[in-house]
């Protein structure tokens, strides 16, 4: 069994992701839908380990044997980077590979709001792009990024886990830091990338206090920060950074957040009953006068109400992005309800 016939198969069906584990055949998630892949049999427990040491480094391997555990990336000439995360599963290897394609998609083809794009013209501040794995967070960031590279001369630092889609320099002098290689933790790259002479700093996710706090100050200094969540919507964005910290210090990091956030945009994929593929529905917040204020005075809970009544400057609620699409043909009646935030409301919007 060829590892690269496997993955040749998997990108021709435009396939996301690509499971590998012994004793199973070949897995493949097309649109969401997980579908064993045909006439390849099952991969052998020899098989499975062959895998990861054909694409694993030594050190990737050293982490491996000392965890179980491995995350990194790895690249296939002509067709795509993945990905992976190589794990035990009953003694056997099993691997998780997600798909990250070579060319960066542009802004424009993401089927994102307008809003989104604005928010590559800001001078400083942190924005986050937020929702759960495989919402397409990466692609989008990593758009506004190529956004940004193509138009400005400045200078551009990524620190990702693992690096996913690989840009050149363009306008901008773009440097790419990857966890474990090139940085022991993402809050040790960006304490360092602030001595780097950065414009932009993308930060692949805002994964403890340490990083959020660096994230924040850098934001407060001046920069463009730009990173990730995994919440689902923007008043649970904020609630999730001021609860990383002490009680003692919320006060403060309400502040501090309150004049350094400048957006949130939590995403959500659905499969197209359209056509083959997915498209995102996107909540939005811009942080105008208003939203900062709730912020300081903790009354995010009012955040949503915010958002349904600021439509005409770009902000739009989860569900209704949903609605949006449901009513343009895009996505079916049961997927809109099934991942609406408030189902209920949402299933007497969608029959009126």
């Amino acid at each position: 069994m060829d590892l690269h016939q496997i993955l040749k198969t998997a990108y021709e069906l435009g396939a996301s992701d690509v499971h590998l584990i012994g004793n199973n055949p070949p897995v493949m998630r097309v649109n969401q839908v997980m579908t064993p892949m045909e006439k390849t049999g099952v991969i052998s427990k020899e098989q499975a380990r062959a895998f990861f040491d054909q694409m694993s480094s030594p050190e990737t391997k050293a982490t491996f044997e000392r965890q179980k555990d491995a995350d990194f990336s790895y690249f296939v000439e002509g067709m795509a980077r993945y990905r992976v995360n190589a794990h035990l599963q009953k003694g056997m290897v099993g691997l998780a590979m997600r798909m990250i394609k070579t060319k960066v998609p542009p802004l424009q083809a993401l089927n994102l709001p307008e809003v989104i794009a604005r928010l590559t013209y800001l001078p400083r501040g942190l924005v986050l792009v937020t929702g759960d794995t495989g919402s397409g967070k990466s692609t989008t960031l990593a758009a506004m990024i190529e956004a940004m590279n193509q138009r400005y001369k400045k200078h551009i630092i990524t620190l990702e886990d693992p690096v996913e889609y690989v840009f050149e320099s363009k306008q901008c002098v773009l440097e790419q830091r990857e966890l474990g290689q090139d940085m022991p933790s993402f809050a040790s790259g960006l304490k360092h990338a602030l001595r780097q002479d950065p414009d932009i700093i993308l930060v692949g996710e805002m994964r403890d206090l340490e990083t959020a706090a660096l994230a924040i100050s850098a934001a407060e200094t001046g920069h463009l920060v730009l990173s990730t969540l995994h919440t689902v919507n923007a008043s649970q964005t904020v609630e999730r950074i001021i609860d990383m910290y002490p009680s003692t210090q919320q006060n403060q990091i309400r502040s501090m957040l309150a004049n350094t956030l400048q957006a949130v945009v939590s995403q959500t994929l659905f499969s197209r009953t359209d056509r083959p593929g997915m498209i995102p529905a996107v909540e939005t917040l811009l942080c105008t006068p208003a939203v900062r204020n709730l912020i300081r005075e903790n009354r995010t809970f009012e955040i949503p109400n915010v958002i349904e009544t600021s439509r005409n400057i770009g902000m739009c609620s989860l569900d209704s992005s949903i609605a949006e699409l449901y009513f343009n043909g895009y996505i079916s009646r049961d997927d809109a309800i099934a991942q609406a935030a408030f189902p209920d409301k949402l299933e007497r919007q969608l029959a009126a």
